[in-house]
């Protein structure tokens, strides 16, 4: 077993690399070092003297919070869903080079200079061509026919249902806002100790721990979208299971409407995806969505004032439940 880092040894790692015939028997490693700032796992770019990789590994906690425990077997899932969807979003996924199950570890190409799209939060815009390219991929995405073994994937399910449907609406859950964003803490409360709210929200996350007949990639925002020069890539599959289509859309369109903040993304999105989809319950995942990301753990890079907050937390009330009657 090996665990690789940035600070792993060479020789080490050249040797598990040969083993698994990743590497030519000439062909020496030069550098390692980290691709980003990876959440989930550790991810780095291995440069040898012919050429240059992505290795990507899970350990049993997520990386970025190594307090919280995570299924180590992500890893495989992700290397099935690449697997799945090779030739039908071949110039949108990374191709595979290898995948050891020993060492829960994924090889792939070198997507070259990528950022993700975390920009559009600053730009508070996303441009139609993308939205219609991100809706296209995800269209051809949910058209694959997923295999009758597609991994359940239930406790990667089950961690982010938690982090999704539950945190973030618990009145207590050892998390304080305010160290986000003085006054935040005040500010969710109405939500937190709203028993309406709180139970359509329960109910969506029951939804999405059941079985569904369409492949998803389970985490489908800004933060695994690759953009290189006019190439946009997907990435980050580890959440991917057979789930509900407007589990993907609904979070997509949380994250637009977070950059643009109005609902007029979700009109778009809806528009553009090919197949008929359920309106409503996309618009209730895109206001739980935009909700979790303000109130819970997983916080964006999202610069917005008290009064903005404020307005996107409504915003999403309204998509969950539907407009207050007066």
């Amino acid at each position: 077993m090996i665990w690789i880092d940035e600070n792993s040894d060479l020789a080490a790692l050249e040797n598990y690399l040969l083993q698994k015939q990743w590497i030519g028997t000439t062909e020496k490693v030069k550098t390692i070092e980290k691709a980003g700032e990876g959440n989930m796992n550790v991810v780095l770019r291995v440069s040898t003297t012919k050429d240059s990789f992505i290795l990507k590994q899970s350990r049993p906690f997520v990386q970025k919070y190594q307090e919280i425990p995570a299924p180590l077997n992500r890893i495989a899932v992700e290397y099935i869903f690449y697997s799945t969807t090779a030739s039908i979003l071949a110039n949108h996924v990374p191709k595979i080079i290898g995948y050891g199950a020993d060492a829960f570890i994924l090889c792939m190409e070198d997507l070259g200079q990528c950022r993700d799209m975390g920009f559009i939060y600053e730009k508070q815009a996303i441009s139609e061509k993308v939205l219609k390219e991100l809706v296209a991929v995800l269209s051809s995405l949910h058209s694959v026919a997923p295999p009758k073994d597609f991994p359940e994937n239930l406790e990667m399910r089950q961690l982010n249902h938690q982090h999704i449907f539950e945190l973030p609406f618990m009145t207590d859950n050892g998390f304080s806002l305010d160290t986000i964003q003085p006054g935040l803490q005040k500010l969710s409360e109405p939500y937190k100790n709203d028993p309406d709210l709180k139970k359509v929200v329960s109910q969506l996350g029951e939804r999405y721990l059941s079985q569904g007949d369409t492949l998803l990639h389970g985490d489908y925002y800004p933060g695994s979208w690759m953009t290189a020069k006019d190439q946009l890539y997907i990435i980050d599959a580890e959440f991917g299971f057979v789930g509900f289509a407007e589990f993907d859309i609904g979070v997509m369109a949380g994250h637009c409407i977070l950059a643009a903040h109005n609902t007029i993304v979700l009109d778009k999105i809806l528009e553009h995806y090919t197949k008929p989809v359920d309106a409503k319950l996309t618009a209730q995942i895109a206001g739980v969505e935009i909700m979790r990301r303000l109130l819970g753990l997983a916080q964006l890079p999202l610069v917005r004032s008290l009064v903005e907050k404020k307005e996107l937390l409504q915003l999403a009330h309204r998509l969950i439940m539907g407009p207050t009657k007066s």
